[in-house]
């Protein structure tokens, strides 16, 4: 007969790895409910929420790209003025534990409610907590805003036809053709994609909503370029034809 006390460290070993798994899910089920919690104490203001999960030296950077300090989002957080309110409710939260640190991303959805009007919003946000002796903080958080494109509208042929021509940068060649009630734009050695009209003279490419095409005219009302502007940035085109 084996001898018995070969059981009691496989035991012990076995515990431990159970005690370990538990650990780790608990881990996780705190993540994803403060998560959940610091969006909807951001939504409602709640400076007292705030103060509770953010370490005292958070990174923190909003969707404008300015960073704050903890004093600035608890000491800034408002609840909405009247007439307005905002929910926030996180999508595809994905969470990686190392330990005592926590990498979280998720899409916040963003549903603003200002004076019988609904708007819509989402946010792509990274952000990282530490396992500290009071429970889990926020030490960083990096947010960016989703961007859509914007509606489309429909232009006269004779305003579609303003636009069709050469256009050139340096010896860079962009060109544009019309197809009926359809624009396609041509870079130098790329592939024809399709331009839609934001509103008149500003057109932009469904899919790409960070870059907008922007036609200059003349006194006479005659196009004599564009610009490419993304970002605030300008790149100029001339009409060359």
């Amino acid at each position: 007969m084996p001898p018995r006390f070969v059981l009691v460290p496989l035991s012990l070993a076995l515990l431990s790895s159970a005690a370990a798994a538990a650990a780790a899910e608990d881990d996780l089920a705190v993540i994803k409910r403060q998560s959940q919690e610091f969006s909807d104490a951001s939504a409602s203001g709640d400076a007292a929420v705030l103060g509770r999960l953010l370490d005292d030296h958070v990174v923190f950077m909003n969707e404008s790209g300015e960073t704050a300090t903890k004093h600035d989002i608890v000491d800034g957080a408002q609840p909405p003025a009247k007439g307005m309110s905002n929910t926030l409710v996180q999508e595809g939260l994905s969470v990686e534990l190392h330990g005592n640190v926590a990498v979280t991303s998720f899409t916040d959805v963003s549903t603003v409610q200002f004076h019988g009007q609904t708007l819509h919003a989402k946010y792509l946000s990274t952000e990282v907590w530490l396992k500290e002796a009071d429970g889990w903080k926020m030490i960083s958080s990096q947010t960016m805003a989703a961007q859509d494109d914007p509606p489309a509208v429909a232009l006269p042929a004779k305003t579609l036809d303003e636009y069709v021509g050469r256009y050139q940068a340096g010896d860079f060649v962009y060109r544009i053709e019309r197809h009926g009630d359809e624009l396609t734009g041509t870079p130098d050695g790329g592939k024809p994609v399709a331009l839609k009209a934001e509103l008149r003279d500003v057109l932009f490419t469904p899919g790409q909503p960070r870059t907008r095409r922007i036609f200059q005219r003349d006194a006479a009302g005659r196009v004599t370029g564009f610009v490419s502007r993304r970002e605030g940035h300008d790149l100029v085109l001339k009409r060359a034809g």
